[in-house]
């Protein structure tokens, strides 16, 4: 079938109210969840089979987020989808006012192959749970989970109302092209761009998940060894393909050989002697992106930790890099890879300065009990979202939204934001026929105008 077939077949499909109804709706989520269940085993053969991900990793990260997630809107969905009364003003009366959520229509995800199953489904979740239809288009690059996630949605739904196309970069662009109501990509600001331009074509509504150069800041002030082990999971998780994993640390001179120590014993804890050959090291997804981190460390560079590669199996042991300049190719881009660069500060001002001359982060992380430190950095620098005292963990709340900001990204979603990304809000006001303010109507005259400013200022 032709993509723009598919596209007009679920149109069709939803403007004949197919999915209006919540209580199908959840019945559908239901469904997913039960699949879900019922092959878990599968799903993270998938991820290792993509990624090296072990069955652990696998659900911490990617199925249980999931079902999470479903468990999530399961409970909160009838309340979200109720009308949602707000205030009238003075002026207005007699009135009341309210919203209404409706859905977009036809919704097209683009996922990424770093999280396969967990960034195609929470969206295509809170897409079906607004009551839209959706195309996913999985990572050609997650070979496995993308034909995983193609088997799944295609027994549990027509594909006028859920479909998955696979393909690469050609069919991606050739989806593009379809009008489509709302589109959801995950993925580089690179190919972001292409993505607005293309629904900029037809006035499409977008969200970008994108990333950067994610900055974590260790402070005098902090608790230095639990810095040193948040900061290790946070980035050798999925071998630090992880869109939010810290890019690089700002640790302060005075503590940075201490900091170092902690991170290698951290390191050997998580990984072992030889953590090249750790089964809880997942492996880079391809060939290209296995070369492209190995070239992003120059000879300028001192590894001070790790960097050791095995190209046969794609894996890369956890790096850590010093004598790093602005200028290095590994301060140029997002490393989306196991290498940490360090560098150092006198200043905490600086390090706002240096942050700030750069384009705006997915995220930022800080270390410190300094309250001071804390509100400055959290005033002064602009990031899409970030931890203190941690790293990565904001994902995991429903309640915080997750998205960038700038180049890092544009809209966000998790939780109640997720429903309200794939939602319209329609705006209704009932006016009552039982009075009638008359000095809004011409012929104006002195008494009116003097009513209308008494009423608007």
């Amino acid at each position: 079938m032709k993509l723009t077939e598919l596209f007009l077949k679920q149109k069709n499909y939803f403007n004949a109210q197919n999915t209006k109804n919540v209580d199908e709706r959840l019945a559908h989520l239901n469904d997913i969840r039960s699949w879900i269940i019922d092959n878990e085993e599968r799903i993270a053969q998938a991820l290792y089979e993509d990624l090296g991900k072990t069955d652990t990793e696998a659900y911490m990260t990617e199925i249980g987020m999931v079902l999470d997630c479903l468990s999530y809107v399961d409970k909160n969905l009838k309340k979200w989808t109720k009308k949602q009364k707000v205030k009238t003003s003075l002026s207005l009366f007699p009135a009341k006012s309210y919203t209404i959520a409706e859905p977009y229509g036809v919704v097209l995800v683009m996922s990424p192959w770093n999280y396969p199953f967990l960034l195609s489904m929470e969206p295509l979740i809170n897409a079906i749970a607004a009551g839209n239809t959706v195309i996913l288009k999985p990572s050609e690059y997650a070979i496995s989970t993308s034909a995983l996630l193609k088997e799944m949605l295609s027994s549990l739904f027509e594909e006028d109302y859920v479909a998955v196309v696979n393909g690469d970069a050609r069919i991606a662009r050739e989806l593009l092209q379809n009008p489509f109501d709302y589109i959801f990509f995950t993925g580089s600001p690179t190919v972001g761009e292409v993505v607005y331009r293309k629904a900029a074509a037809h006035l499409t509504p977008v969200t970008l998940e994108l990333g950067g150069k994610s900055p974590c800041i260790v402070t005098p002030d902090s608790d230095l060894r639990l810095a040193a082990k948040r900061i290790a999971f946070g980035k050798f998780l999925n071998a630090g393909q992880t869109c939010v994993a810290p890019d690089y640390v700002f640790i302060h001179e005075s503590i940075k050989e201490e900091f170092i120590s902690y991170l290698d014993d951290y390191i050997h804890e998580f990984f072992g002697d030889h953590p090249i050959a750790s089964e809880y090291l997942c492996k880079i997804i391809n060939r290209k992106h296995f070369n492209r981190i190995i070239n992003l460390i120059n000879d300028d560079n001192t590894l001070i930790i790790g960097g050791q590669a095995d190209e046969k199996n794609l894996k890369i042991s956890p790096t850590v890099v010093d004598n790093v300049k602005e200028s290095d190719p590994i301060m140029q881009q997002e490393i989306f890879g196991p290498l940490l660069p360090i560098m150092t500060y006198n200043n905490i001002y600086d390090v706002a300065t240096y942050i700030n001359r750069h384009e705006k982060p997915l995220a930022l992380y800080l270390f410190t009990e300094n309250e001071n430190e804390q509100d400055f950095i959290m005033s002064n620098c602009s990031f899409g979202g970030g931890c203190i005292n941690d790293t990565i963990m904001q994902l995991a709340s429903h309640h915080l939204p997750f998205g960038g900001v700038g180049r890092s990204g544009l809209g966000a979603y998790h939780g109640k934001y997720s429903f309200k990304t794939f939602s319209h809000i329609k705006s209704i006001l009932h006016k009552s026929n039982k009075a009638d303010l008359e000095y809004r109507y011409y012929p104006y005259d002195e008494r009116k105008t003097s009513l209308i400013k008494k009423n608007l200022k």
